[in-house]
Formats: C-alpha cells, sequence, structure tokens
C-alpha cells in the first residue's frame, strides 16, 4: 500500500480530534469560567453611605473595579457613557439599582442579584433600567448571534477573493464592496425586521461593515503572505478564537483572562462592541473598537494591494527518454 495516502490518512485521524479539543476548549472554557474581574461599577449618594456600598463590592477582591459618583444624576450618565456597566445609588429608602440591560442583560442580572443579596434584610431594592434593550430583543439574542454570521461572511469574502485569484485593487474592491453589501443586509434584517437594534440604521450598517470588512481583508491579507494556509490561519484567529473570545454573550469583564483583552483586540469582540455602543448608547466608547477594525482592516488591504507573492514553479517535464536509432542493414 503507498505510503503517501497512509500518511494523509494518519493526519486526518489525528487531525479531527485536535481541532474538536481545541474548539471545545475555546467555546466552554470560558462559558465554564464566567465570573466578574474587574468588572466597571458605581456607587453614588452621600459619602458615609456610598462608602458602605463600596465596602460591599470590595468585600469580592478582584470581581468590581467600583466608581464613585456624587449623585444619581452622574451615575447615569456614566451608565449612558459606558463607564460602567451599573451603579448603586444609596437613599433613605434602601439602595436604588441602576442597571443597562442593553449593555449586557447578563451583567444587569448580576448586579440586581448582587444588590439584592447585599442588602439589610427587608430593604427593599429598586431597579431602574437605565438603557434599556429593545423590546424586540430584550435578552441581546440577536447581537449575541450575529458575530458568528459576521465571521463567516468576512471568512467567505476573503476565501473567495483569494481562490478567485483576485489581486491588487480589483481585490481590495471586492472586499470593500461584499462587506459593504452585507452591512447593510444585516441591518435591514435586525434593525427594520427583528427590531433588535435601536441606533441610527447607518451607523449600524457602518459599524456591521468596517466587522465584515476587517475580518475578510485579513483574511485575505494573511492568504497573500502566506498562501492557502493563511485561510486556515484566518479561519483559526477570526472563527474560533474571535467568535469565542469576543464576550458579545456576555461581556468582556466576565471571561477568563487574558480571553477577555485578547478578544476585544480581534475583529469579532471589538464588532461587538462596536455595534452595542452605536445600536443602544449613541456611539459612546466606541472609539477604540473603531481603531482595532481599521488597523485589521488597513493591515490586510495593504498585504492585498501591494504584496506580490512569486508563484512557485511549475514542475519541469520529465525528460522524453533517449530512443536509440534504428539499426541498420
Amino acid at each position: 500500500m503507498p505510503t503517501a495516502p497512509n500518511r494523509r490518512a494518519v493526519a486526518v485521524i489525528l487531525l479531527i480530534p485536535l481541532l474538536v479539543t481545541l474548539a471545545l476548549w475555546a467555546f466552554a472554557w470560558p462559558a465554564a469560567r464566567t465570573a466578574p474581574r474587574d468588572l466597571p461599577v458605581g456607587v453614588a449618594g452621600p459619602a458615609s453611605a456610598a462608602q458602605q456600598l463600596e465596602q460591599r463590592f470590595e468585600q469580592r477582591a478582584g470581581a468590581f473595579d467600583v466608581h464613585r459618583f456624587d449623585d444619581e444624576a452622574a451615575a447615569r450618565t456614566a451608565i449612558e457613557d459606558r463607564v460602567v456597566y451599573g451603579a448603586v445609588v444609596a437613599t433613605p429608602q434602601g439602595p436604588h439599582l441602576l442597571t443597562a440591560s442593553a449593555a449586557s442583560p447578563v451583567v444587569a442580572q448580576l448586579l440586581r442579584e448582587a444588590v439584592t443579596a447585599s442588602a439589610p434584610e427587608g430593604a427593599p431594592v429598586r431597579v431602574t433600567d437605565v438603557v434599556a434593550a429593545p423590546p424586540g430583543d430584550p435578552r441581546g439574542s440577536v447581537l449575541g448571534a450575529s458575530m458568528l454570521p459576521l465571521a463567516l461572511a468576512g471568512m467567505a469574502a476573503g476565501s473567495v477573493v483569494t481562490l478567485l485569484g483576485l489581486r491588487g485593487a480589483r481585490a481590495a474592491l471586492t472586499l470593500v464592496a461584499s462587506a459593504s453589501l452585507a452591512g447593510i443586509a444585516v441591518t435591514a434584517i435586525a434593525h427594520n425586521w427583528l427590531g433588535a437594534f435601536a441606533g441610527d440604521w447607518w451607523a449600524e450598517a457602518g459599524a456591521l461593515t468596517l466587522t465584515v470588512l476587517a475580518i475578510g481583508s485579513a483574511v485575505a491579507g494573511l492568504a497573500t503572505l502566506l498562501g492557502p494556509r493563511g485561510i486556515g490561519l484566518g479561519a483559526l484567529l477570526m472563527v474560533l478564537l474571535g467568535n469565542s473570545f469576543s464576550g458579545v454573550t456576555s461581556a468582556p469583564q466576565l471571561l477568563p483572562e487574558p480571553v477577555g483583552t485578547i478578544g476585544q483586540l480581534l475583529p469579532p469582540g471589538a464588532g461587538g462592541s462596536l455595534l452595542r455602543s452605536v445600536a443602544f448608547f449613541d456611539g459612546s466608547a466606541a472609539g477604540g473598537a473603531v481603531l482595532t477594525l481599521s488597523l485589521w482592516s488597513l493591515a490586510g488591504l495593504a498585504a492585498v494591494l501591494f504584496v506580490r507573492r512569486t508563484p512557485s514553479p511549475a514542475p519541469e517535464a520529465p525528460a522524453a527518454p533517449a530512443r536509440e536509432p534504428a539499426l541498420t542493414g
């Protein structure tokens, strides 16, 4: 039996379990270790009462990053600017919890449970959702489910551009045009049909376009630099790690370190943060995500535009066997 097919069979036998293990680690490990880690929250009210609230948060070492505000108005502004996920205001009637389910329904529920558990027995806890998730998607399911299709769309664009042999300006224009149409289509579905987004329509389409462009450009750029192996590396970074480390279904601060930080440096995580900012918070705290996505897009497009891969030389045809001259009589 030939050795080459044997080697390929062994490679497949070993590769499939390796990929399954890697995928399970990437998706299941962060989900199993979800917990607050330096989660930004606020306290407000009179100094003595606010200090007591702050001490209750600090009892869980490393779980919360507590910000002090003078009053409820300042705490509300910080929530709307995405400085904190929520805040507790000390009032004569008891603690008043301010949340933002649009920022993360998971965090909003976590804060509600934490404040209720730490409140004095019998003290009512009033809860106000400062930036509520839209009625069409109260649990944020659509936004959480949108990242994988966006990653697949970017992967498809970068892979097809590479496999079709498009180069230079034609490849760059193809990536930009496909990302733009994908952004418009997804916005039409999520905003107009499902009612899951509540921000400016064109800002949402721009955020989705930039996300798909960053992923597609990165994949095409890696393929330009590394050949077909670049597509595999792009799939690993954008789909497997980028999607599972994005924190879009919960919050980056709920993922184990350094997963939360890595996820925000990859296009799916940055795209999820940018989309949440423009869809619910009028673009607040969107600068870092825009910068991350722009760098990925520019780096990938630069590789597509300016890097020229020298094709590998074609194997030489085997020389025809020499023929002996015919014997003459």
